[in-house]
């Protein structure tokens, strides 16, 4: 019974109409999670001396092509959920209801930055350090949406902190429960169970932490930072996903998203490794892009670096050695009382 009492329940509901508008609990994550990476991203940019509003232009490509790589990434990995018999197809495009891959939206995410990063003439690396903690807290973000949604849990459990999930009903289309709504308060027979999702939410926040603690005391650049957050999220991720109880596909007996995390994870350490013999991190001067205000070749007059202040001032004060003019009579010598 106390064990009862500790548990914590799961949202009656995660879509509320307002009219004939559905407000999913899910999207508003999603929404919440980016405008959270881009805010803090453009701080961190700022303070590694790039310049301001490049994070958001450079989140114009990133954020699309991410979201595409994510639905995409999740379709290919679970296509029983759309492609059998009895599935309708076009719900491959309902992004809406959930169902999306964090490593398909990071690699497709990184192309649209990589365009972006080249228009502007910056390094992708610098701005992928610079955005790292902040994609790992709208990961966190996200996750609140998968509580609202009832899925990514775990298995029956009797530590205190399960979660009690509650069976929804949805009258206008039965098969479609997570629009449902839960009346009554029925349990599912396996509750209460593990919230896995809340373990990644918390992980993933330690995890922006050690990011943002490393990246001040080492200077990490060249891409360290983030290379440091695919590892320690890939480490968390692994553990999580074996505890997950929700339909995945398996390869010699490991979940599909178990052999992603421990392949990148290895990746990312040898990344990291290599990218520390480039030296210091980036300078900031190269981190100011193409239209930073300054004039650029393309405009016509070449891009010239501020002058320091002591050359001005030795430009503007005459040459040591002028002679005077020829014309100009010379000066008598001053007597003095010894002459």
């Amino acid at each position: 019974m106390s064990a009862y009492l500790a548990t914590f329940p799961s949202p009656d509901r995660g879509v509320w109409h307002l009219g004939p508008i559905p407000i999913r609990a899910y999207a508003l994550c999603i929404i919440a999670g980016i405008i959270v990476a881009i805010w803090w991203g453009e701080r961190r940019w700022i303070a590694r001396g790039g310049t301001k509003g490049t994070v958001i232009d450079v989140a114009v490509f990133a954020v699309p092509f991410g979201l595409v790589g994510g639905r995409l990434y999740h379709v290919i990995t679970d296509p029983e959920l759309y492609f059998t018999e009895g599935r309708n197809p076009w719900n491959a495009f309902a992004i809406w209801d959930g169902g999306l891959g964090i490593w398909g939206a990071i690699a497709l995410g990184a192309v649209g930055a990589l365009i972006a990063c080249r228009r502007k003439g910056i390094p992708l690396p610098a701005m992928a350090d610079a955005v790292a903690p902040g994609i790992v807290v709208a990961q966190a973000i996200g996750r609140i949406g998968n509580y609202f949604n009832q899925e990514l849990y775990g298995a029956h459990t009797d530590l205190p902190w399960g979660m009690e999930v509650f069976q929804r009903f949805n009258p206008e289309d039965p098969d479609n429960l997570l629009n449902g709504v839960a009346t009554g308060h029925i349990p599912l027979p396996e509750s209460p169970v593990h919230p896995t999702f809340l373990y990644e939410l918390i992980w993933n926040l330690l995890v922006a932490l050690v990011v943002v603690w490393a990246d001040r005391r080492f200077k990490l650049g060249h891409g360290r930072a983030f290379a440091l957050y695919v590892a320690g999220y890939t480490v968390g991720r692994g553990w999580i996903e074996m505890m997950r109880t929700d339909t995945a596909n398996h390869i010699l007996g490991l979940r599909v998203n178990v052999w992603t995390s421990i392949l990148l994870f290895v990746a990312a350490v040898v990344y990291f490794v290599i990218a520390g013999r480039r030296g210091p991190r980036e300078a900031p001067e190269t981190l100011v892009g193409k239209d930073a205000g300054t004039p650029s070749p393309e405009d016509g007059e070449p891009a010239v670096a501020d002058e320091p202040e002591h050359a001005k001032v030795a430009a503007e004060a005459p040459a040591a050695t002028e002679k005077p003019a020829e014309d100009a009579p010379a000066e008598e010598p001053k007597k003095t009382e010894e002459s």
